[in-house]
């Protein structure tokens, strides 16, 4: 009898899935939000009383739809990478939301906007967030590899 695997190698794919749908779901909401109403979205983002979007004015419609585009894109990555459950499709959605996620921080790290100090750390920590979730679930398959 096989004996079985260690806890983290057990949950490697249940968090995993579950992690890039979770991912999915809130790129979609966003996403959607964006595109269906800018101007509300750039006001009340992330919303919670917060309004990151709105520190940077002035408000572009274009750029706003956009964003919300690109969470869209995001939301079709994670979700694929959520049902097929490969390395090669969690690789690509984590490192190429790594890449958005790193110039996206990266902007705003040397761009405060009109935000204050709570708000800054706040949204900070939302982009680093951003960047690492994603390529640290596709890292999970690493543990399943030694099956």
């Amino acid at each position: 009898m096989k004996p079985s695997p260690p806890l983290p190698r057990k949950l490697a794919r249940p968090v995993r899935r579950l992690g890039f749908a979770a991912l999915a779901l809130v790129n979609l909401v966003w996403g959607g939000w964006a595109v269906a109403a800018p101007h509300h979205f750039f006001r009340t983002f992330p919303g919670f009383g917060l309004h990151w979007t709105a520190s940077y004015p002035p408000f572009n419609q274009h750029l706003t739809v956009d964003l919300g585009a690109t969470m869209l894109t995001l939301a079709v990555l994670f979700a694929g990478a959520a049902i097929a459950d490969k390395p090669a499709v969690s690789w690509l959605a984590g490192i190429a939301t790594a890449v958005f996620g790193t110039l996206h921080f990266g902007y705003h790290a040397l761009h405060a906007g009109h935000m204050g100090t709570a708000d800054r750390v706040l949204s900070l920590l939302s982009l680093i967030g951003g960047a690492v979730l994603p390529p640290a679930l596709a890292a999970t398959h690493l543990l399943e590899e030694s099956d």
